[in-house]
């Protein structure tokens, strides 16, 4: 079953046709500036999965770092999804319109976390990127 995602007005909305690789919370000061949040939650998934459904043409990008644009709804700001290289690479999971179907199993750039925000569960945190993970991949 398909993962459908929107943003605030609904006049952006999106398709997942498989399962997120990972979902994690980003404390990053990006995620936090873009989101208005203390952290987000991502969607990692494989690119090939994704597709816009409607209003991709409302769509506005800041390329936030090298190579990474993040996508936002130009009528009403909402945060969607990170462009790597130009293609949807994750989605905020706070734009899904249902369940998921996974849930977050770590935090990433708690080295840059809010000093306002304690992290009181017990998913592992990591400084920056995980080790073992390639955000390029």
């Amino acid at each position: 079953m398909a993962i459908q995602g929107s943003c605030l007005c609904g006049s952006v909305r999106y398709e997942i046709a498989g399962e997120f690789q990972l979902l994690g919370n980003c404390h990053c000061s990006i995620c936090r500036k873009s989101n208005g949040a203390a952290y987000v939650t991502w969607g990692i998934l494989s690119p090939d999965q994704f597709r816009w459904t409607a209003g991709e043409d409302l769509l506005q990008r800041y390329e936030s770092s090298t190579g990474v644009s993040r996508c936002f709804c130009g009528n009403c700001g909402s945060a969607l999804a990170c462009l790597h290289d130009g293609v949807v690479g994750e989605v905020v999971v706070g734009t899904i319109d249902g369940d998921p179907g996974a849930r977050p199993t770590e935090h990433i750039f708690v080295g840059s976390k809010a000093c306002w925000h304690d992290i009181t569960d017990g998913l592992p945190q990591h400084q920056e990127w995980p080790p073992d993970f390639d955000p390029k991949a």
